[in-house]
């Protein structure tokens, strides 16, 4: 993906004049949010028209109860900015079903009456007034009041009279993290998917007003987000947005794909059909860019219709599922397909995750009643065959924010890593409230065929230990969430030269979304296979604690050490773990494995029982559910496995959660102490098939806090990552590190072999094939092979690669 401008419009005979242009922008968002009475004819919008309707029912019914402070019952004004919102929301759901054609209430003039009663009324007590309002969370003030005030003005044009000025006002006087009333790109605030919120609340205000300028600006502004990010060329210092490799981040260090990733996909899809038709569309280009994000963003992450947990932030908290997530997405798609040359990719995919998923898609929730008919329309053509945009086999190295994920037919391994580029956890405003290992090295396991919410998402948070997240090593203490620390959703301390705030950058860094400190965090890909390695360390809070940086009464938490690897083959991952420990001296788990069943399902374990042994190997099947996994031990550590019911509120992890009860059998494997450990997960595996691992074919080469390397006979691949300055070497292998390596033997005596700087910090690697004299058939931009004595030399020009694989092909 390559940065580009916003495209200007094909040629046309006459250009439309300003106000046609505003006119159809208009036009286009009340038929995306409205529908048209050709999509509203149908029989499947019939659902969404309904719940239009009924929605501004229920909502006139509230202001026909309010009570004194309130506009809607139940919905007190005056200190909650989160009530304010909630109250401009229901407007423009009242004033939604005004418009949309086919619902009782379409073009009823005595609700629009009220609408604009309630937006006056709103405005002159607890919005008007700057000096008393912009309290709580900026986020209410800049974006959400100012995106349904927006679209109530829209719906309603031509009926508001001054409303439209004297709110445009108000709102660029609201955006305070803008600068004169605009956006700022500059602004830590004024990124991703909050820019693309911004600029299409201000083209519509453009629109409405008739400033051209206003338009033309704000889509300058947005054109930002579609560049591919350069780490090393920041724009305005900007980190948020998609990366060359696939990655988004937001929030400046979270890996964010699967909550404002996907927020900023539906609004600058959006953002295209809003344009249609103007002198402001683009061009093919553009949708070409977005068309990657799917491809090569958002394709990887989604496994039989759910969206994967390591890329939600703080959303993972939330009783949403992955489903629900992977809804918004498919709407985002169906739309697309409708503006890019060639669709029947996309539109298979559509097909693919509607059949691939186990939960019902219920297309009412998109936002657009056309997408509802474009989606029947897509399901309904013969000549559209399901097809998955991911090849069967397939390893992404999400490097530039610490995932990495990898797929083979009948299960998905998705891995969370951190460093001191990106978080190890998200947490805020009472969200993920026990985060505190999910980004050192914790994985999730999803195996085909299962509904997903019985195994993930927030049963699995809220019934799983946060101290026993699977893949993780750590110390043994107990943890204070942030409102039990500070009893409050922050920590508060003004005072201090860093001046805590609740959204200060100081927040950020220290309480939000806190780095870790290594700078060990990358990864390798070579065709289907990959190896991820990195270094445990303690995070920015604790060393900077450490340092006398931060107030007394800030609590920070030491982490214990290790030096992990991942590789991930067909039929296994294998996992080395060397130097585990802990720097004060405290006990140390590493779990292998967690899993939630539902209480009446019948679980089998084979291989050992519930307690502390030495197994060779252990099985976990889920009868009810099809599904298995197997782990093999081959130092035969002393295991603990346990499996017992667990009931917990879902609260447990997020304040605003219903306060539920949810009850799993737990299933958990463990290993305590200090040293090395190695084990393979081997997904969908059989008893015969976890007693011939004895016999191979994986066998580990070295596993220390130098080296950690395996090899698989039976792929003819070794693969090694290693964490020391300078040579390293294992077997025929020797690997001027750090670096991160995979070699395989290809048929007609070629071999391939893939290195990537898990640094990215080094200007080079070099990798020796010891006793084989090779040369190069096919080798990447910035690879050199030479025959040099007593085998080949590979060297591979890292600068500035940001964690990508250089691949080499080599024959004799």
């Amino acid at each position: 993906m390559t940065a580009l401008s916003v495209p200007t419009a094909t040629a046309q005979p006459a250009r439309p004049t300003p106000r046609a242009d505003a006119d159809r922008l208009l036009a286009n968002t009340v038929a995306i949010v409205a529908g048209t009475p050709e999509s509203n004819a149908r029989q499947e919008v019939a659902g969404k028209l309904a719940l239009i309707t009924d929605t501004a029912r229920a909502r006139l019914a509230g202001l026909d109860a309010a009570g004194d402070g309130e506009l809607f019952a139940g919905v007190p004004l005056g200190t909650d900015d989160a009530n304010l919102n909630r109250s401009f929301q229901y407007l423009y759901e009242i004033a939604l079903a005004t418009r949309a054609p086919g619902s009782a209430l379409l073009d009823d003039e005595a609700v629009q009456d009220r609408v604009l009663d309630g937006l006056r009324w709103l405005h002159e007590r607890y919005y008007g007034d700057q000096s008393a309002g912009y309290y709580g969370n900026w986020f209410h003030w800049e974006i959400g009041i100012s995106a349904s005030v927006t679209r109530t003005l829209v719906l309603l044009a031509g009926r508001t009279g001054d409303l439209t000025t004297t709110y445009v006002a108000s709102m660029d006087a609201y955006l305070r993290n803008g600068k004169d009333g605009d956006v700022d790109l500059d602004s830590r605030f004024h990124t991703g998917a909050n820019l693309a919120d911004i600029t299409t609340n201000r083209v519509l205000q453009g629109a409405l007003l008739g400033e051209d300028a206003r338009i033309t600006k704000a889509l300058a502004d947005q054109r930002t987000v579609f560049a591919t990010i350069d780490p090393y060329h920041l724009q305005h210092g900007v980190t948020d947005g998609y990366y060359a490799d696939g990655s988004f981040i937001q929030h400046h260090s979270v890996a964010y794909t699967g909550s404002y990733g996907k927020g900023l996909l539906t609004r600058v899809v959006q953002t295209i059909k809003i344009l249609d038709g103007t002198a402001h569309a683009g061009g093919g280009d553009l949708v070409e860019v977005v068309r990657g994000w799917v491809v090569n963003g958002f394709a990887p992450l989604i496994f039989e219709g759910w969206m994967m947990e390591v890329v939600k932030g703080r959303a993972v908290s939330r009783t949403t599922t992955g489903y629900t997530d992977v809804a918004v997405v498919l709407e985002a798609i169906v739309d697309l397909a409708d503006h890019v040359p060639d669709a029947a990719a996309l539109k298979g995919y559509v097909k693919h995750l509607r059949e691939s998923s186990a939960a019902p898609l219920d297309p009412t929730g998109f936002v657009s009643p056309g997408s509802i008919q474009r989606y029947a329309d897509i399901m309904a053509d013969p000549s559209v065959p399901a097809g998955d945009l991911n090849p069967p086999a397939r390893t992404v190295a999400f490097n530039a924010m610490d995932r990495t994920v990898h797929r083979r037919p009948g299960y998905a391994f998705a891995l969370a890593r951190s460093s001191d580029r990106i978080s190890r956890y998200e947490y805020m405003n009472g969200e993920n409230l026990v985060p505190w290992f999910s980004g050192d090295g914790a994985h999730h396991l999803y195996l085909s065929g299962q509904d997903q919410t019985a195994a993930h998402g927030v049963d699995f948070l809220t019934t799983v230990s946060p101290y026993r997240l699977p893949g993780t090593t750590v110390p043994v203490e107990e943890r204070s969430t942030i409102p039990e620390l500070y009893g409050r959703f922050w920590y508060e301390n003004p005072g201090h030269p860093l001046g805590f705030t609740s959204s200060s950058e100081s927040q950020n860094t220290y309480v939000y979304f806190p780095r870790a400190t290594n700078t060990h965090s990358g990864g390798v890909t070579l065709g289907a296979y990959g190896a991820a390695s990195m270094v445990l360390a303690d995070d920015v809070p604790f060393v900077d604690k450490a340092a006398g940086i931060l107030p007394d009464d800030f609590v920070a938490y030491r982490n214990a050490r290790a030096t992990k690897s991942w590789f991930l083959l067909d039929d296994e991952i294998v996992v080395l773990a060397a130097g585990i420990h802990d720097p004060d001296g405290r006990a140390v788990v590493t779990t292998v494995d967690s899993r939630i069943a539902a209480p009446a399902d019948r679980v089998v374990l084979g291989g050992a029982v519930p307690g502390t042994s030495r197994p060779r190997w252990l099985r976990y099947a889920n009868e009810t559910e099809g599904t298995a996994v197997g782990y093999v031990f081959p130092d035969r550590p002393r295991v603990t496995v346990e499996l017992a019911p667990v009931t917990r509120s879902r609260r447990v992890v997020r304040a605003a959660n219903p306060d539920t009860a949810v009850t799993k059998n737990v299933f958990t494997v463990t290993v305590a102490g200090a040293g090395e450990l190695a084990y393979l997960l081997v997904p969908g595996a059989t008893e015969a098939a976890l007693l011939a691992y004895a016999r191979g074919p994986v066998r580990v080469l070295a596993n220390d806090r130098r080296v950690q390397a395996i090899t698989h006979t039976g792929l003819g691949l070794v693969a090694a990552n290693t964490f020391a300055d300078g040579w390293a070497h294992t077997g025929r292998l020797s690997v001027h590190g750090p670096a991160s390596v995979i070699t395989r033997r290809l048929p007609d005596r070629r071999v391939a072999v893939a290195v990537s700087d898990p640094t990215m910090g080094r200007d080079e690697i070099t990798v020796l094939l010891r006793g084989q004299r090779l040369r190069p058939l096919a080798v990447d931009e910035g690879v050199e092979v030479r025959r040099v004595p007593g085998g080949t030399q590979v060297r591979a020009r890292t600068r500035q690669a940001h964690g990508a694989s250089f691949t080499a092909t080599l024959g004799i």
